[in-house]
């Protein structure tokens, strides 16, 4: 789980495993609770009902997997038919409602929902374990924010099985009956998706007896940005950029059985990897300059446009350019018009044509409250983005305003006096994350215009921000200190 320094991580949208299946336009929620990990082809999920662990797998021909969003409830079936090494086999149906209920004046939706249906049958040797009840609970809440969806969510659930020991006159009538508390959070954007999910489980049995069993699962999908060199040393250029998609899940049980046995049992998985080549950067400006790496991702991966030849790093990044950068970062949707009589004709801004390239960009960014402009008519697109203004839409596309400390507060910088009220909490986040930080003298320099190069660099750490520190939040840290 340790950072690979040499590459910058890039997620797209991701469809998680069974069990952590995220659908779009609805509050993402894991439905089952099994700490099971699936790719393409195979399933396996770890059961531990006959007091010894048992690893049922299956394949994409033994689960059926449908999906129904109308009106606000979505339904969502599964089918499943899994054996394990042993001879073991594995049953089970579900279908399962939720209400989606999106609070738009918020940015908000919440998920809460119920199994409708549930029948579950597994064979281990001789005993088969029939379900005979089952009661579920979930609620999730997701906060959409410009750049990021951030979601958390709970599942309680109890299930009770039957099964027989003994035969003829020594057979035993028995229950198992499984208490489970589940929680679970993850982050999902442009560029990245990282769902976590912690369950523990106390079985109870007829006899007295008792197991328990915690689970920690973790599902992921990144797109690596690696440089590729030309094999040809004369061709018409050195190298470029391709990504690689790749997608893991990682699941640890630990378990203390009423059998006696104790352990843990890992379950991992990875896709199938994919490729993808990019356009190649052609700067004639940039050959020893620090930024020339950082520029380059971001023309690749399509965030810079320029068609000239030169980059000119060390002139000032003007606003529009920034702001439509950063929504070109974090994907804000753009939709082309469709002239008609209800098209708008005027522009959200008196000194901004609708009909400039990247007018999109700037509308959608003022909508999700991204940017502001210099007043409430001008937005002074040719004027010098400034350090300050810059943290501040960093911070607002990440929906992190509000994690800054009650009003009144200092920020560590020695001209912390010259810092606009505006800007403050966006100074503070931003430090605090790693996205800009001072001088040498422990200044800020709020005012003072960011120029191409050093808008590149931070824009680089924006991006790492999205795919490295909240992978490691989402991932690691959860996994570490639950």
């Amino acid at each position: 789980m340790q950072k690979k320094l040499f590459k910058i991580m890039f997620i797209v949208l991701a469809i998680f495993l069974i069990g952590t299946t995220i659908p779009f336009n609805a509050s993402a929620a894991s439905l089952e609770t099994t700490g099971a990990v699936k790719n393409e082809y195979t399933y396996e999920e770890a059961v531990f009902l006959s007091g010894t662990p048992v690893i049922f797998k299956g394949t994409s021909k033994d689960i059926k997997i449908a999906q129904k969003e109308s009106k606000g409830k979505l339904t969502e079936t599964y089918s499943m038919k899994l054996t394990a090494s042993n001879g073991a086999t594995l049953t089970r149906n579900i279908a399962y409602e939720s209400d989606v209920v999106d609070y738009a004046v918020l940015g908000q939706k919440t998920s809460n929902g119920e199994v409708k249906k549930y029948t579950e049958k597994i064979t281990i040797g001789a005993i088969t374990y029939s379900l005979v009840d089952y009661q579920f609970s979930q609620g999730t809440v997701t906060d959409n924010r410009a750049a990021s969806d951030y979601y958390s969510g709970n599942i309680i659930s109890r299930k009770t099985y039957a099964f027989e020991t003994g035969k003829g006159k020594n057979a035993v009538q028995n229950t198992v009956t499984i208490e489970t508390d589940s929680r679970h959070a993850g982050y999902e954007n442009f560029w990245g998706a990282t769902e976590t999910q912690i369950t523990e489980s106390v079985y109870s049995y007829s006899d007295g007896k008792t197991s328990h069993v915690k689970n920690r699962l973790s599902t992921s999908k990144s797109r690596v940005l690696n440089y590729e060199e030309n094999l040809g040393s004369l061709g018409s250029f050195e190298g470029g950029y391709a990504v690689v998609s790749e997608k893991d899940v990682i699941s640890e049980y630990t378990y203390d059985l009423s059998s006696g046995q104790k352990g843990t049992l890992d379950l991992d998985t990875e896709y199938m990897p994919t490729i993808e080549r990019l356009i190649i950067p052609k700067f004639r400006d940039l050959t020893t300059h620090y930024a020339k790496e950082a520029i380059e991702k971001l023309y690749s991966l399509g965030i810079y446009s320029d068609s000239s030849n030169f980059f000119s790093p060390n002139t000032p990044m003007k606003r529009i350019d920034f702001t439509t950068a950063i929504g070109k970062a974090v994907d804000l949707r753009v939709f082309e018009e469709k002239k008609s009589k209800k098209t708008p004709t005027t522009s959200v801004f008196k000194d901004l044509k609708r009909s400039i390239k990247d007018y999109g960009y700037i509308e959608s960014a003022l909508n999700k409250g991204i940017i502001k402009g210099v007043s409430a008519d001008y937005f002074k697109p040719d004027n010098a983005i400034t350090r300050a203004q810059a943290a501040t839409i960093f911070v607002r596309a990440l929906g992190l305003e509000n994690r800054a400390p009650d009003p009144g507060y200092l920020t560590r910088f020695t001209d912390d006096k010259q810092i606009p009220n505006y800007a403050r909490d966006g100074i503070y986040i931003a430090n605090e994350l790693g996205l800009m930080i001072g001088d040498s003298a422990g200044r800020f320099n709020p005012n003072k215009p960011l120029t191409r190069a050093e808008a590149s660099v931070v824009l680089e750490r924006f991006l790492k921000y999205l795919e490295d520190d909240l992978k490691q939040n989402y991932r690691d840290d959860i996994l570490f200190f639950n």
